[in-house]
């Protein structure tokens, strides 16, 4: 009898450790299926897909740092050195982290309408505010007289027009100016890596278009290299590219300073935000007649524009910022120069 209880308990023992196992393992399929079922919506490369599987890391505690929110292998490589996951989430019961996300809405008594933010709008959201909390952003101002600009485009339009097939609008005219006051405070060209300095020796200018998803900034390179046709050329081609929804990656990857024309809405004045990494962004705005006091003491009503600069005061001082501005405002103010060089 003794032996038989004996053997009993042994069966019993074994029966145990087996259910054990079977649950455990049970687990560690479910386990799998909600991360497998949690990266279908998120939007990453098949590369870094492959690579994530290949590290056992799940993509959804990955932060992408491509304009985009896409996911690609450096990232995933990023998160598996320790640098690019986020942040932890504290476990918590499914009920209640719902129950959480019901607590943030705002009841009205009132009709409205909720519209879920798309992927491109949150991704904008984001930067937006990592660019104001990751910088220590300020804005200067200043104001140009449009005046000898206005004139040259009239007496220039419609031979520029007919040599090149492109319009020559006002962009190019800031955008040779800007590149040429970035030559001569670097530090406005440049952006922060660690406890680094880097400075850009190329100038890709970032121009922000805006369309039916939000804004964007896509990039005119070597802007130092092309004349006025090659600018306002380059221009077109990306504003047509982003109102047809045709922009790629490298359209808006990897620029060094970016201009903002709130102008073309009718904005009087503004602090345009920092697309980060970039150090510095120049902000165009309406033209307008105003009283302005000349050099004899007359007063005139001239076609004035205000223009602002945000920059990153870590790195860019007051005074260099304050005598950039002033230096585009002197190209602006006397363009035959600016048009000489292309």
């Amino acid at each position: 009898d003794k032996e038989e209880q004996k053997e009993e308990k042994q069966e019993e023992k074994k029966e145990e450790v087996s259910q054990q196992k079977e649950e455990k393992s049970s687990s560690d399929s479910e386990d799998k299926e909600e991360t497998k079922d949690n990266n279908k919506d998120i939007i990453a490369t098949p590369a870094a897909r492959k690579r994530a599987r290949e590290l056992g890391i799940d993509l959804s505690e990955i932060s992408a740092r491509d304009p985009l929110g896409r996911i690609r292998p450096e990232d995933v490589d990023a998160a598996a050195q320790g640098g690019s996951k986020k942040e932890e989430k504290k476990e918590a019961p499914k009920k209640e982290k719902k129950k959480e996300q019901n607590n943030e809405k705002t009841e009205f008594d009132k009709p409205v309408e909720r519209i879920k933010m798309s992927r491109r709008r949150q991704t904008i959201a984001k930067r937006l505010v990592d660019a104001q909390q990751n910088s220590a952003m300020l804005t200067t101002f200043n104001e140009v007289d449009m005046t000898n600009v206005m004139k040259l485009r009239s007496e220039r339009k419609e031979s520029f027009q007919k040599k090149h097939d492109i319009k020559l609008g006002f962009m190019s005219f800031f955008t040779k100016a800007a590149v040429g006051a970035l030559k001569e405070f670097p530090l406005i060209n440049a952006e922060i890596q660690g406890n680094e300095i880097v400075k850009k020796k190329f100038y890709d200018i970032g121009m922000a278009v805006s369309t039916e998803e939000g804004l964007v900034v896509p990039v005119v390179r070597d802007a130092d290299r092309l004349d006025f046709a090659g600018i306002e050329k380059g221009i077109a081609d990306l504003a047509t590219k982003a109102r047809n929804k045709e922009l790629q990656l490298d359209d808006l990857q990897g620029g060094s300073f970016t201009i903002t024309n709130g102008g073309i809405f009718g904005s009087m004045l503004s602090t345009p935000i920092l697309n980060s990494p970039q150090v510095g962004i120049l902000g165009l705005h309406n033209i307008e007649k105003r009283a302005k006091v000349m050099p004899d003491d007359t007063i005139q009503a001239r076609p004035m524009m205000y223009i602002a600069l945000s920059y990153d005061h870590r790195i860019v001082d007051g005074k260099d910022a304050v005598q950039f501005l002033r230096r585009i405002k002197e190209m602006i103010e006397d363009p035959y120069d600016l048009l000489l060089e292309g």
